[in-house]
């Protein structure tokens, strides 16, 4: 019996992730997937994006929906390790970069990409480090 195929939003969720970690630390933050990690993308946003708009020539400045997209799923990896959980996305929606989630253990479903997309054009009052904490300490709370 083969074993359903992974979707390419959920694989390219991953590897994102991944892909921003390592751009993060060479840029001077601390990316390690660890839920502490979730202040430096605060920081990230504080320094790089001030008031929603990206610093010109700073790392935001090119290619903003991909660096969105992963630092979306950089913040995702990180609740999915600290709760556990899976990642779910469906190739077949437009949208799947921004409507992919994060099914907690107990049901609880988190919109990571959403979030940092939220935290971009809001600034602190959306912050990424208390949602993370947030996804850990209440998990039966909703986005």
């Amino acid at each position: 019996m083969s074993r359903p195929t992974q979707p390419a939003v959920i694989r390219d969720a991953v590897a994102s992730a991944d892909w921003i970690s390592k751009a993060l630390l060479s840029s001077g933050y601390r990316a390690d997937f660890s839920l502490e990690s979730l202040k430096e993308i605060d920081r990230f946003f504080d320094e790089q994006a001030p008031d929603g708009t990206p610093k010109p020539d700073g790392l935001l400045s090119q290619d903003l929906g991909a660096r969105i997209f992963a630092l979306g799923s950089y913040v995702g990896e990180v609740i999915r390790r600290k709760t556990g959980g899976q990642w779910h996305g469906d190739d077949a929606d437009k949208e799947a970069e921004v409507n992919i989630s994060v099914q907690l253990d107990d049901g609880t479903i988190r919109w990571p990409v959403q979030r940092v997309m939220k935290r971009f054009r809001n600034g602190p009052e959306d912050g990424i480090w208390a949602y993370g904490v947030l996804a850990q300490e209440a998990p039966s709370s909703k986005h």
